[in-house]
């Protein structure tokens, strides 16, 4: 696990207290140098989003990245 790999998990997990959460790397399958971390999946379970529309649940987590 990288550096950038760990922060965007640690502040997620402050913000949010999610029930489920994976970070998954995918800066393998673009076309970056090996050992990159500029492309990643995230999946997020939280009772934060109750009630928030799905485009609203994106903004609260790139607010919470910067």
């Amino acid at each position: 696990m990288g550096k950038i790999e760990t922060t965007i998990k640690d502040l997620l997990i402050d913000t949010f207290d999610p029930s489920i959460l994976s970070v998954i790397n995918e800066s393998y399958m673009h076309n970056v140098p090996e050992g990159s971390e500029s492309h990643f999946k995230v999946v997020i379970v939280s009772k934060s989003f109750k009630d928030i529309k799905n485009i609203k649940r994106h903004q609260e987590i790139y607010k919470a990245l910067k």
